[in-house]
């Protein structure tokens, strides 16, 4: 399938995100141990906010490993909060506008997994767009679909339970076409204030996600590790696959769970699908 992480918390080079970590993004679009696929490299996009209101992307069908441009820009852009995708396509076309993050005004999506069946259930799936938000679809996937059933559902108000009713959406339609796992799913998504990060799956087996400890308990945990005292307390990382080992420093997200990070203390809670009423 695909590959992703989600950072938040003091401003950082996308380098040292991207790149950095032994077991970066990067290393993982040629060398993921979690994944599907140990090669992702249909295509990377990444998505950050800074100086304005609406988040910048930059996305490539080119695989992230030998993409220049990438790795110039990661080396001058700095943000605080970050999402970036490497795609391992699940049948649709390698073109720009199918790469995660997916924008819609300040929001930033991304999927990893799959609809089941998707060419079945793909016409009831667009037909629920909120007709106002349907010309803005401008790839071929079922995870920009999925995005903009949820912003249908209510996404800016309210994510998580957006998210839910897309679900259970999701799988009410899978079911009447005799789907039987409608959907496979992690996601991130950001209003670039805070962060939702969402690990279900229909058959109850869903792709790996891993978030980081407190930066607190790592510095208390590694003295040694000096990048720990330039992170702020509230950093974050939401992965796929750990970028690294050093002990203690990645957790998994419990299946059927979401979890939310914000200023103050973050939130896990459990995830439950309901169709929109």
């Amino acid at each position: 399938m695909c590959r992703w992480l989600a950072y938040s918390g003091s401003p950082v080079l996308l380098e040292d995100l991207l790149y950095t970590p032994k077991h970066s993004l990067i290393d993982q679009s040629l060398h993921s141990t979690m994944g599907a696929e140990t090669t992702n490299g249909d295509g990377f996009g990444v998505g950050w906010y800074g100086a304005r209101e609406t988040p910048g992307t930059f996305h490539s069908v080119e695989p992230a490993w030998s993409d220049r441009n990438l790795r110039d820009l990661a080396a001058h852009i700095s943000s605080p909060l970050v999402l970036a995708h490497i795609r391992a396509t699940s049948g649709s076309p390698v073109q720009q506008t199918n790469c995660h993050p997916f924008r819609h005004g300040r929001w930033l999506w991304m999927h990893n997994g799959l609809i089941g069946e998707f060419s079945r259930v793909k016409r009831d799936l667009v037909l629920a767009i909120d007709p106002a938000l349907y010309p803005r679809l401008e790839g071929s996937t079922d995870s920009e679909v999925f995005f903009y059933l949820a912003l249908t559902l209510g996404l800016e108000d309210d994510p998580a339970s957006a998210v839910e009713r897309a679900v259970g959406l999701i799988e009410q339609v899978g079911r009447s076409h005799r789907v039987e796992h409608p959907i496979q799913m992690t996601v991130a998504t950001s209003d670039g204030r805070s962060l939702w990060a969402f690990r279900y799956s229909s058959e109850g087996r869903s792709r790996s996600l891993f978030y980081s400890t407190r930066v607190d308990t790592l510095r208390e945990q590694h003295p040694e590790v000096a990048a720990l005292q330039k992170l702020s307390d509230e950093s974050r990382l939401v992965v796929s696959e750990p970028l690294g080992d050093l002990a203690g420093a990645w957790n998994e997200v419990p299946e059927s769970h979401y979890g939310v990070v914000h200023a103050g203390q973050d939130e896990l809670r459990t995830f439950t699908p309901r169709p929109p009423g």
